[in-house]
């Protein structure tokens, strides 16, 4: 008998282990996988590299040594970017009813404040940043699952028992830290925003302004804030174009790079989309309201 997510309340009043089903290295270089889903925990860890995954609504910038878990069922892809080759270790895992003598999940959260309160939170996904214990216990888990006997599926047992401790502590370290700092964080990434609207800037280069992981970042942003980094900064640069198109002479060509866009048809699309109006037809809008207004 197995289930399949993380979060199962059968997990917590009954006798469970989890059990690898799957799990791999591989190196992506220019690779664009569908969105999909399956009824297993996932966790992919980048060894080396770089490469973007996208979780339900949200998008993280992974990079060496981040880690992601997903839980089962949850909506995932994974986007590496051509000459930005990326190498991953990967597991999947479900749980089975306990077998031998290795302690269970619940026996494990009764002597784990940490993993009790991450099996509490009920959390699709989650990003951390490893410290070097996470890798280990993977590496060392592969190893021991490729020679797979007897001895091995102790070691099995009791190696994926540590990466979810190791994992449920970082976890509740990471959500204390977001309680803590992450207004102050957010206010001042907005006073970034305003001050560099007008270059060429990512989510990346605004969270590594108030010195945290860019992950990490877009989701205490989106809660504060309610809308992502980048709707929060296209809607600042839509301002100011509406500001120079209302009082100055630039050329409607010229604006867009005023406002930290390289492409005078993306700022033209942006711009309707924002407004319901063409950059041209605003201006135009405008110069009539003031003559009527005169003439008046």
């Amino acid at each position: 008998m197995e289930t399949n997510s993380l979060f199962d309340h059968k997990l917590k009043s009954d006798d469970y282990h989890p059990k690898v089903n799957f799990y791999y290295f591989k190196q992506w270089d220019d690779f664009l996988m569908p969105f999909h889903d399956h009824n297993s925990v996932e966790i992919m860890y980048v060894i080396s590299g770089q490469c973007q995954v996208d979780v339900a609504e949200d998008t993280f910038s992974l990079k060496k040594s981040d880690f992601i878990l997903i839980d089962a069922n949850v909506s995932h892809r994974l986007i590496v970017e051509k000459n930005r080759a990326c190498r991953m270790l990967n597991i999947e895992f479900v749980f089975e009813k306990m077998r031998g003598f290795i302690p269970s999940i619940r026996q494990l959260a009764e002597g784990s404040q940490a993993l009790t309160e991450w099996l509490s939170n009920d959390t699709p996904y989650v990003v951390l940043k490893d410290r070097d214990e996470i890798y280990h216990t993977l590496k060392s888990l592969v190893l021991q699952l490729d020679v797979l006997g007897p001895d091995n599926e102790m070691m099995v047992q009791l190696l994926l028992a540590q990466v979810l401790i190791h994992t449920a502590t970082l976890a509740i370290e990471a959500r204390d830290h977001d309680q803590q700092p992450s207004d102050e964080y957010v206010k001042n990434a907005i006073t970034y925003i305003h001050h560099h609207y007008d270059c060429d800037i990512q989510v990346k280069d605004i969270a590594a302004s108030v010195n945290v992981h860019p992950g990490y970042f877009h989701r205490i942003f989106k809660a504060s804030m309610g809308c992502t980094v980048m709707e929060y900064l296209t809607s600042i640069r839509m301002e100011k174009a509406k500001m120079l198109l209302a009082n100055t002479d630039i050329p409607i060509a010229d604006i867009a790079s005023y406002i930290g866009i390289n492409s005078r048809e993306y700022f033209s699309s942006l711009f309707r989309k924002h407004t319901g109006n063409t950059p041209a037809s605003y201006r135009r809008s405008l110069y009539i309201q003031a003559e009527l207004s005169m003439r008046s």
